[in-house]
């Protein structure tokens, strides 16, 4: 959502680079490409002034000019403001005293409300609440029978006693439907209304009419976060005929410039309250007002990762990992595939990716990445037996082809597998001999994925050459044939200027061109441990 944003952003910083002082001159051509790239952005102009001119003052202060580095300080103050222009704090729930917590949902048809009816429920179910979605949209074509689907793939209960379709008093259900939930010991309520294509005194006097029947203890206005410019008059309408006390961003994952995010809370002063980025009933998060404008200024969401991991990872299962190689036992293939289910559960790799700090310059290749690359890989271990999970190294080449057979892949595939794998070994080895396990609990993580080697700065990335030639065949070439069509592959790539990928190349080998390293110590401890090292 926010890519060409954040290009912009960051190619702008990086002229302040290296400049001891910044002259009023600097500070103006900043301000001049900031305005710029929000207006791109499709951010309303009354919010593009006001932020710019906040930005602008405080950098010509005495808070930068006694500054040792002025270019990072105006970073950090430009990031301050997009906090405050996304709603400052986190805003959570507000659950009522008593039982249930009623939630109304509003917006205009087609921003998705009912689908992310479905996902605020899946994600209640997730911290442990029972809630039940009340159909109370009637006029929409099918929308009770959507509010069904979408409440069975979420595991939700749904109270829906009037067919829809324009037969039904969306008040009257939306007023039954409380006494319903307390009979079956439902704590949350959440009633899907009707949206039109337009604003309309219609749809406003209906929104209203229920509101003040059941009486809710949050109103969240659901709005597209495509929409652009159109975004501030949508908001401002449903605020003067509703009164909402929260906002949802739905379709956060598209591909338009994401204005509505950086306009509806500075001009409504209504926080965001969640963002839905992606089809899944899982792609539905809390929203944080720092953790996005990190996200935006390219500095990753660690804090999100870390909260995933610790979610989807089983702690016992990484205790005894933990034990297990501090012990001085090898990590093998049934640890991966434990640390592999854990991994998936977190959802989208390119989506983890995309939260580290600096992967903008990565963004086209993560795009083309092809996520069933990490079920091809898991295809590969599934085909060994037992014991060769334990001993990879009886793998020879008979078990290979057979290997390679099972999985419907090649045995260069599984080669290279192995080679990243045996490189993660070497790392958990090292790691143990220092003393420390970064990533592992009390982090909550797991040790280097094999097939995640080719990220730069990362076990398995690029290796030091050895100081001395090797002896070998004529012309550096290997016996196998396998390996010199590899090897021949690699030479065809380097010529033609590409260098390998930052995403993992056992992971289909994706080229990525990196021209700067990212270093893992900069990561905070306790992510997933993808990636090795991290601070304290």
């Amino acid at each position: 959502m926010f890519n060409s944003l954040s290009d912009r952003l960051t190619a702008t910083f990086k002229n302040l680079r290296g400049k001891g002082r910044l002259s009023e001159a600097d500070v103006d051509a900043t301000i001049r490409e900031i305005r710029r790239a929000l207006l791109d952005a499709d951010v309303a102009l009354p919010v593009v002034r006001a932020f710019t001119g906040r930005i602008r003052e405080r950098a010509l202060s005495e808070e930068v000019s006694a500054a040792l580095n002025p270019g990072q300080q105006v970073v950090k103050i430009v990031n301050d403001e997009l906090v405050g222009i996304l709603g400052g704090q986190t805003r959570r729930l507000n659950f009522a005293k008593r039982p249930p917590t009623v939630i109304m949902l509003a917006g205009l048809q087609g921003a998705g409300k009912t689908t992310l009816a479905g996902k605020l429920a899946h994600w209640l179910k997730s911290e442990g609440h029972r809630p039940m979605l009340v159909a109370a949209d009637l006029q929409r074509p099918n929308a009770v029978n959507q509010l069904q689907i979408v409440g069975e793939r979420a595991g939700a209960v749904v109270y829906a006693p009037e067919p829809g379709n324009g037969v039904g008093d969306p008040i009257q259900v939306a007023t039954d439907s409380i006494e319903v939930a307390k009979s079956k010991l439902h704590d949350v309520v959440i009633v899907d209304t009707a949206g039109r294509l337009g604003i309309d005194e219609e749809l406003m006097a209906q929104a209203a009419d229920i509101r003040s029947a059941v009486n809710p203890d949050e109103v969240l206005f659901v709005i597209d976060a495509m929409i652009g410019q159109d975004a501030v008059k949508t908001a401002e309408a449903f605020l003067d005929g509703v009164d909402f006390t929260g906002v949802v961003l739905s379709k956060l994952d598209g591909d338009s410039r994401g204005g509505a995010a950086l306009s509806v809370a500075e001009v409504t002063g209504k926080p965001i309250m969640f963002a839905s980025t992606g089809e899944s009933m899982k792609d539905f998060e809390q929203f944080h007002p720092d953790r996005m404008a990190d996200r935006i200024l390219d500095m990753g969401d660690i804090m999100t990762l870390i909260e995933q991991a610790e979610k989807n990872f089983d702690e016992k299962e990484t205790e005894k990992l933990k034990k297990k190689v501090e012990s001085g036992e090898d990590f093998d293939l049934n640890d991966f595939l434990t640390q592999m289910a854990g991994l998936k559960k977190m959802g989208s790799m390119k989506k983890m990716l995309g939260m580290m700090p600096g992967m903008s310059q990565y963004k086209d290749q993560l795009a083309n990445f092809d996520e069933r690359e990490v079920d091809r890989v898991e295809a590969i271990v599934r085909s060994m037996t037992p014991q060769e999970r334990s001993n990879p190294k009886i793998l020879n080449g008979s078990r290979r082809a057979r290997i390679a057979k099972g999985a419907g892949t090649t045995v260069t595939a599984v080669n290279q597998l192995m080679e990243r794998f045996t490189q993660a070994q070497k790392m958990m080895r090292s790691m143990t001999r220092g003393g420390g396990m970064p990533g592992m609990p009390g982090g909550g993580g797991m040790p280097q994925m094999p097939g995640m080697g080719g990220m730069p700065g990362a076990a398995g990335g690029k290796k030091k050459k050895p100081a001395g030639k090797k002896k070998g065949r004529k012309g550096g070439q290997s016996g196998n044939p396998a390996k010199r069509a590899q090897e021949a592959q690699a030479l065809a790539d380097k010529k033609a200027g590409k260098t390998q990928d930052p995403v993992g190349s056992a992971f289909g080998g994706v080229d990525l061109g990196a021209d700067e390293e990212f270093d893992p110590a900069n990561l905070p401890k306790g992510f997933g441990g993808i990636f090795p090292g991290g601070k304290k």
